[in-house]
């Protein structure tokens, strides 16, 4: 797999001529022909309307004049004239498209609209896609070349799925029908790439020793958003291994996708593993993403591309077939452009599943309604503590006006009704700090987790069964995994400094030290303490504590730094990307108990909808194509076979 190319069989072209997207039920055909034509012919003046039916008739008459006498070519006649109708229908629809519409986002006078591609909703792309507007086909088509505009810079999307097209046409002929698979029916969507799935795709956490690879079935959350009409686009570029490889590497880099890199300043670092998620969605390339996150690695990526992102409750959502690090702090979540969006990914891909019993711990026979949950009002009456202790002190001159941001966005929940207890102290954020509970407990479970991965393959080139076979692995493959200039010392410091599976005694005492510590010491305990609906913190410090416990957190754009001068841009540990600089994004996060999603995200929106943030931070990079351009281009195509037939049949004498 070359580490720029992105693999694709799909071109602008694609599968758009098998679909028919200004038709209906094949027999409504007539019937939604002529209301399009009508449609559309009152946007033109009434002269051209009147030429252009005078066209039609001058060829309907020359048609009749010298077929009269061929009773043969009768039985064309039918043909050609709907061939009338559907070319006026196309020509109006392409003057529509052409004309009436200079902008990305525009109307046709009807209320319909194309919508923007780097702002759009998921519920927009619905409303178009069920008016006929656009179909699937070109909804994958616009998303492609997007990514081809960008992806030799950013580096986000390691592969495009060589299905997309065909599956986006089965999805468009379905909707045709009146068979609408789910709420997400048509809608593409982006992966991580340690989410397996059973297709032509690789699986690879950015390494090729994945390379060939194969799971035996797609994993549950695929599986569920394929069920909710979904379209897997492709899968994003991620930290090689979800950054559990080297303490030398960098974030976003992986061996198979080389450097992702943020769309908000030049060479920004994307911050997290699931980085090219958060990239991906930040400018447009698809309508949304998941990712996973062990410690930061869907809220950190979030934040810094100016998206939402949910890190649900452990259990919430299914890891079967995901490549594993912590049974006990793993979660699969969605990262979209607003809190809506992630709620329909969020509602598509939660539920019990016999292959990870840890979903059995979900305490719903009926999933709320997250999509539901979405209601402004929402923070009206709620208890919101702030536990400022998690805030370094003394804090470093280049946080503090996130600080400052933070404690203006707190006036939005006051404003809100929502009663803030400010100042709280989380005795375990101590507790932490004397002991590195943590690392051992993911290291064991690392060391359990991974062999487990290695026998659930059908397929496995580099005959890998556990963390040794890795590293070795690793090593006599330095050409294709930039080893020893990016090391293996995270994965050697597992087996010399924990050395254990999860199943051993001083497993169970770090476990058991850091829930006392995040639990009753700190986000339960608070909570509780307090009788308070959730805590409120920036996102840079709010991922430890919820990792721990395996609890869920919800981060919503708040600010960016000012691009003034004021900021002094700073390099990651290798000098290889821009970790702090002007117009770089940042969130607030919302925490709360376990299974408290449906919650935090009414309060995510409110605050959301109150701010609007996002709108405020633009990207210096951005991708050209619209859905109108797709449209067009499909529309000349099939204007141009119309005519390419007539001119035929005039050529063989049949008219």
């Amino acid at each position: 797999m070359n580490n720029t190319e992105i693999q694709s069989n799909a071109d602008m072209g694609g599968q758009s001529e098998a679909v028919e997207p200004l038709l209906g039920t094949p027999g409504g055909k007539q019937r939604q022909q002529q209301e399009k034509i009508h449609q559309a012919s009152t946007l033109l003046p009434f002269k051209a309307r009147l030429f252009l039916l005078l066209v039609s008739l001058v060829v309907c008459i020359f048609t009749l004049q010298n077929a009269i006498h061929d009773l043969e070519a009768l039985g064309k006649i039918s043909n050609m004239l709907a061939s009338v109708d559907e070319l006026l229908a196309l020509v109006l629809t392409l003057l529509w498209v052409q004309q009436s519409c200079a902008a990305p986002s525009c109307s046709n006078g009807g209320g319909k609209k194309f919508p923007s591609l780097l702002n759009a909703e998921i519920p927009d792309l619905i409303k178009g896609l069920d008016s006929g507007l656009f179909t699937t086909v070109d909804l994958v088509n616009a998303y492609i070349a997007r990514i081809n505009e960008v992806n030799s810079t950013l580096k986000a999307v390691t592969q495009i799925n060589p299905d997309a097209l065909s599956i986006a046409a089965d999805l468009d002929a379905a909707r045709a029908a009146g068979d609408k698979k789910g709420p997400l029916h048509g809608i593409p969507i982006l992966l991580k790439d340690s989410i397996g799935t059973f297709d032509k795709m690789e699986n690879t956490a950015g390494s090729y020793a994945l390379v060939g690879a194969k799971v035996p079935e797609d994993s549950t959350v695929v599986a569920k958003l394929r069920k909710a009409g979904a379209v897997i686009l492709g899968k994003a570029n991620m930290s090689q291994w979800a950054n559990f490889r080297s303490f030398n590497s960098s974030n976003g880099w992986s061996s198979t996708g080389g450097q992702t890199e943020g769309a908000y300043f030049p060479k920004q670092d994307p911050v997290g593993s699931s980085s090219g998620s958060g990239v991906a969605i930040s400018i447009g390339l698809a309508a949304a993403s998941l990712g996973t996150e062990t410690h930061g690695s869907i809220i950190a990526p979030a934040q810094m591309n100016n998206l939402v992102g949910i890190k649900p409750t452990v259990g919430l959502t299914s890891r079967h077939l995901v490549v594993p690090i912590s049974e006990r702090q793993d979660t699969i979540g969605p990262m979209a452009r607003t809190v809506k969006d992630a709620a329909y990914l969020l509602a598509a891909i939660a539920g019990k599943d016999s292959k990870d019993n840890y979903t059995s711990s979900i305490p719903f026979e009926t999933l709320p309604d997250y999509v539901s949950a979405c209601q402004l009002g929402s923070l009206s009456g709620k208890r919101i503590g702030i536990p400022r202790n998690l805030i370094p002190s003394p804090l470093p001159q280049s946080f503090q006006y996130i600080v400052s941001s933070f404690n203006t966005a707190l006036g939005v929940l006051r404003e809100a009704n929502a009663t803030i207890i400010d100042d709280l102290y989380l005795p375990g954020q101590v507790l932490m700090n004397l002991g590195p509970y943590q690392m051992h407990v993911v290291n064991a479970e690392f060391i359990s987790a991974l062999p487990r991965y290695f026998a659930s393959l059908t397929s496995n080139p580099a005959n890998l069964t556990d963390l040794q076979s890795l590293i070795n692995w690793t090593k006599s493959h330095g050409h294709l995994e930039h080893y020893p200039d990016r090391d293996v010392a995270r994965w050697e410091g597992v087996l010399t400094n924990t050395g254990h599976g999860n199943d051993s005694p001083y497993f169970w005492g770090n476990y058991s030290a850091q829930i006392y510590a995040a639990g009753p010491q700190g986000i339960l305990g608070a909570l509780k303490n307090h009788s308070l609906d959730a805590l409120v913190i920036p996102t840079w410090w709010s991922a430890t504590m919820p990792a721990m416990l395996g609890t869920p957190v919800v981060t919503v754009p708040m600010g960016k730094l000012p691009n003034d001068g004021s900021v002094v841009e700073e390099k990651d540990q290798r000098g290889d990307l821009v970790r702090w600089a002007g117009n770089l994004p940042f969130g607030i996060s919302f925490v709360g108990e376990g299974f408290s999603e449906e919650k935090l995200i009414g309060l995510a929106y409110d605050f959301e909808q109150k701010t609007k943030v996002r709108e405020t931070v633009k990207p210096y990079v951005k991708p050209k194509t619209e859905l109108r351009d797709v449209v067009a281009e499909r529309v000349q195509k099939q204007i141009a076979k119309i005519a390419g037939k007539w001119s035929k049949d005039a050529a063989d004498g049949v008219f």
